[in-house]
This record gives C-alpha cells, structure tokens and sequence, in this order.
C-alpha cells in the first residue's frame, strides 16, 4: 500500500516553508496544516494532488464526520471538521495558483471543503469556560506540597501564574533576570520570552494577595541564595530525570535548563486542582480570574486600563471582548438582583467617566459610529 506521493510531498515541502516564512506562521500551526494534509492523503489513497476533483472533497467532508476520535471514541467535533476543512481550503486555494497545477486546479474547487453554514455556527460558537474564583486559587496553591524542591517549584509556578497572568509558553521561557521582587515587576523580553506575537510585556505584581507574593519572593530567594542561581537561569527549571537504584527512570530534583514546551506546567496545573478536589483550571484561565478581579476592584476607566495593560493589552476592548464576559451563574445573580425593587440612583462620575472611555474605545473600531448617528439627539439631550 502507497504510504506517500513523492509529488505531493515536494509540493507540501513548499506550502510550509511558504507558511512559516511569507506567513510567519509557528512550528505548531504548520503541524496542524501537515496533519490535515495527511489526513485527506490518507483519505484519498495518497492520490496525486494534480489529479483533485471536488468531489473528492465532498467525500472526504462525508468519511471525515464519520471518524471516531481516539481519546473519546465519539465523532470528532464540529470544531476539528471546521478547523482541518479550513486548512485544506487554504492549501487548494494555494496550489491552484502554482506552476504545473493551474490547468487542473480551479480556485473556486477549494470552496467544497466548506462545512454547511449551521455547522460552521456550531463549530465556532463560543462556549463558556470555567473560571476559578480567586478563592479557589489561593486554596489549591496554599495546599500543594513544598517539602522538596520540586514541590516548591511547583506551588511558586501557580502562585507566579496568579501573581503575573502571564502565559503558560512564557512562563516555560522566562529567566530570573525577568522578576524584580522589590519593585514587584515582571519583564517579559520578547528576545528570550516566548511572549504572545513576540511583545514586550511590563507586569507589576496583581493584588492576589500577600502569601501568594511571598510564595514566589522567597522561590527566587531560595534559587539566589540557597542554589546560586543567576541571572540567566530559569525561574521555573525543568525536572531532572535519572536512573534509580532499581534500574528505572524518575524524578531526581531541577535540572538547570527551561522546559522545551509548556505541557509539564499545564500536568503541575491538573495534579494541584484535583487534589484539592476542584476541577482542572488551565494556566490561561487564570487571566479570566485576573479580569473579573480587576472588574470587581477597579473604579476608574484609569484604574481599568492599568489594570488592562497589566496583562499585555494594548487596548482595554481586548480585555472586554475577549476575559469580560459575565458567567451565566453570575449573569443569573445580575438579573435577578435587577429584578428586586430599585432605589433611584445617579450615575456616578467615575461611572460616565468609564462608558465614554468604552465608546472611545468602540469608536476607533468602528463599532459605534452608526448607533451614534441614530441617537444624536438623545446623547446632546444626555449630555
């Protein structure tokens, strides 16, 4: 059986070093399109590329939502039809448009790999996330071991996550040189950070409490003082693995280097919640927490920003649209509360201050400029 077309393998070798240098796309995302491709390879028997019909299309869209997910047993979701149908589209699209596939690919051949409109709403449909409350946190971090350096690595990890919100891939990357306990600053240096889209990130220590920062204060402490540790070494070093006595690989203290991914912060993550029975919280939804804590704390659009601003935003609809939205238990409290008898109230000034903040913030989008023009009388007549 043909496991892979020397034709097909070339013309792929050059979408993906299309992708990650015209497109400056990552490592990961290029696996994803490879994955994709490799499914549909093995759909169609590894068929030449120059030979594709739509209809191959249209039978692979059919068997795809038929297969079986290997950790669940059940149909893949509607979300992985939409995501490796996508990037298929992409790549036809792509090769319809290289020398030796013009005459047999048309562009618009690629438009059969779209999944139907209903499918498309249900695959992409934000779904709510579980938010850990601040409480939640503090307690899963406060009973996590620290009897060996791996435990108190370990609770400084998620303590550091809470304190900094930082992402998961930077925190893997990050060096001791980054954190300044005095000024309860964080430095996130995109020459050796793996920051989202390359930035520069200034963090100063969020209000999470005392024994959270003293946690981490005293991990750097410790690494300083105690391991003589510098400037360049990791805050939060892998594990060294060795051979025990009985012949067999295990965990033998910190090694002196960064882990190469995330994947063993995200395991620390699961192991701490599970404990202390409370479901898995991954690293990024602490950047949740952090926004309805900031949503609860800040009174003043200056505050907000701040406060926005704190976790790598450059504007403050960013953390609205994409951490601000109301859960539906507190969304319930909300209106039922609104449901009680009202006192009559005026805006208070911070309050106007913030929702012409909003609309600034909206304006520059271009979100609002026809509802302003329908209500201009009512905003003169406002203000």
């Amino acid at each position: 059986m043909t496991r892979y077309n020397a034709n097909n393998e070339r013309i792929k070798r050059q979408y993906f070093a299309y992708l990650k240098e015209a497109k400056r796309q990552s490592e990961p995302s290029v696996d994803a399109v490879a994955k994709a491709l490799n499914r549909f390879e093995i759909d169609t028997k590894h068929r030449d590329f120059k030979a594709f019909h739509f209809e191959q299309a249209i039978a692979f869209k059919r068997r795809l939502a038929e297969q079986k997910a290997e950790k669940t047993g059940t149909n893949l979701s509607k979300a992985t039809l939409h995501a490796t149908l996508a990037q298929l589209k992409r790549f036809f699209q792509w090769l319809a448009g290289q020398p030796g596939y013009k005459r047999g690919l048309r562009y618009s051949d690629a438009d059969y790999f779209n999944l139907s409109e209903n499918d498309t709403r249900v695959a992409t449909a934000r779904r709510e996330q579980p938010v850990a409350t601040l409480e939640q946190v503090q307690h899963a971090i406060t009973s996590m071991p620290a009897t060996t350096d791996i435990g108190r690595r370990n609770r400084a990890l998620v303590a550091f996550t809470l304190l900094s919100g930082a992402r998961d891939s930077a925190i893997a990357s990050i060096k001791l040189k980054h954190v300044d306990p005095v000024a309860r600053r964080v430095y996130q240096d995109a020459r050796e950070v793996r920051t989202k889209f390359r930035k520069n990130v200034i963090t100063y220590f969020f209000p999470v409490g005392d024994d959270i920062c003293r946690i981490v204060t005293e991990w750097i402490s410790y690494l300083r003082e105690v391991k003589l540790w510098g400037n360049d070494d990791p805050l939060f070093p892998a594990t060294r693995v060795a051979l025990s006595a009985a012949g067999q690989f295990e965990a033998s203290g910190l090694d002196r280097v960064h882990w190469r991914s995330a994947a063993p912060i995200r395991v620390i993550f699961r192991d701490a919640f599970t404990r202390v029975g409370l479901p898995y919280f991954n690293p990024h939804s602490f950047r949740n927490t952090l926004v309805q804590l900031g949503e609860s704390v800040c009174r003043t659009p200056k505050e907000f920003k701040a406060w926005s601003q704190n976790l790598g935003h450059e504007k403050v609809l960013t953390t609205f649209t994409s951490y601000g939205e109301i859960g539906s238990q507190q969304q319930g409290e909300v209106i039922k509360a609104l449901a009680a008898p009202q006192l009559e109230v005026h805006a208070h000034p911070d309050t106007k201050r913030l929702a012409k903040a909003l609309v600034h913030e909206l304006q520059a989008f271009g979100a609002v400029s026809n509802w302003k023009d329908d209500h201009a009388t009512e905003l003169e007549q406002q203000r």
